[in-house]
């Protein structure tokens, strides 16, 4: 059979489904939830709170059984629970950056930590979120036993293309929220495919060379479902991240606010591990690693390894090697 008609057949029976590890909506606001995942066997005092990108849909820490973190996570014997950002409507265009990282995330450690031995919980932020977290955790750090992060941006003065996109004088973000509001999830699409112009066709190429392995093509196929399931930016939130997370890179100077008050990565003090990738496009390393440099914590740990910004989190590679070592911090650290 021609490889090409092999993959058209293998997507005649449906791409395979995704975010299914059993969860309950322990918390509901506006358009975002807060799940739990289920668990017979809870083990550790702490429990872990995941939270995804604001802009990509929280099941690629979830993506196929066998595949998922949040299930292997469950399956170690951790109380697990995770942001589900949902939809923005027109009406998030006024959504601030207090509300989401402030607000939206300060309600959702609380939930979690409700269930920990000591009224706190481990904090994952994966990308965005992990900046998210390093902001909160740097302004609220009452209720945070840990906090980890991986490929998360912190310092914006650096080599990568998005930063320098957005220091453009071309790129007018006032006049993309006042005219659109919430930010198109296209647009931003956009913008990360052109950092790797190419990348589609390697895709195809891969596809090619491997039409007969069912196993790879279930996780491709799973992955690019998420990849291509993205949502809106609220547009104020946009205007302050762009403006200053991006721009002024306030967060690594000391100025930026949250909730009317300075935020200083100093006052990160809880136990922190920031992980890197060597071939993220997206996050460059010492964008990412900057968070470890300037935080107060007296235990804190920098891993750099080997993969991109989501095959390195989602790969079977992860499965054996990174998904354990996580684990592993977190259990030394269950207090």
């Amino acid at each position: 059979m021609n490889r090409w008609l092999r993959l058209a057949e293998r997507l005649r029976r449906g791409r395979p489904p995704v975010g299914t590890t059993p969860a309950d909506v322990v918390h509901r606001e506006n358009k975002w939830r807060l799940l739990r995942y289920r668990s017979e066997r809870v083990r550790y005092r702490t429990p872990i709170l995941l939270v995804p990108s604001l802009i990509n849909r929280h099941y690629v820490l979830d993506l196929l059984p066998g595949k998922s973190f949040a299930e292997h996570l469950v399956a170690q014997g951790f109380d697990v629970f995770c942001i589900d950002w949902g939809t923005p409507a027109d009406e998030d265009r006024y959504l601030t950056f207090d509300d989401v990282c402030g607000r939206t995330l300060a309600r959702a450690v609380r939930a979690a930590s409700r269930h920990g031995a000591r009224g706190t919980c481990h904090v994952l932020g994966y990308c965005m979120g992990g900046t998210l977290a390093a902001i909160h955790a740097a302004r609220f750090p009452d209720r945070l036993a840990s906090l980890l992060v991986l490929a998360a941006p912190v310092e914006f003065d650096d080599e990568g293309l998005l930063s320098a996109w957005t220091r453009s004088d071309g790129f007018d973000v006032d006049a993309l929220v006042d005219g659109l509001g919430n930010v198109p999830w296209p647009l931003l699409q956009a913008s990360f495919h052109m950092l790797r112009p190419t990348l589609n066709l390697a895709k195809a190429v891969t596809l090619a060379d491997r039409a007969w392995d069912d196993r790879f093509l279930d996780g491709f196929f799973a992955l690019e479902t998420w990849g291509n399931d993205n949502v809106d930016f609220p547009g104020e939130c946009y205007r302050t991240w762009i403006r200053d997370v991006y721009r002024a890179n306030a967060l690594v100077r000391g100025e930026l606010s949250l909730m009317g008050r300075r935020v200083r990565l100093s006052d990160v003090t809880c136990p922190l591990l920031a992980v890197t990738f060597e071939h993220d496009n997206i996050v460059p390393h010492r964008s990412a690693s900057a968070l470890v440099e300037r935080a107060g914590s007296a235990d804190k740990q920098h891993l750099h390894l080997p993969g991109g910004h989501v095959g390195a989190v989602v790969s079977s590679g992860a499965k054996a090697h990174l998904w354990p070592t996580l684990t592993a911090w977190w259990a030394a650290r269950d207090v």
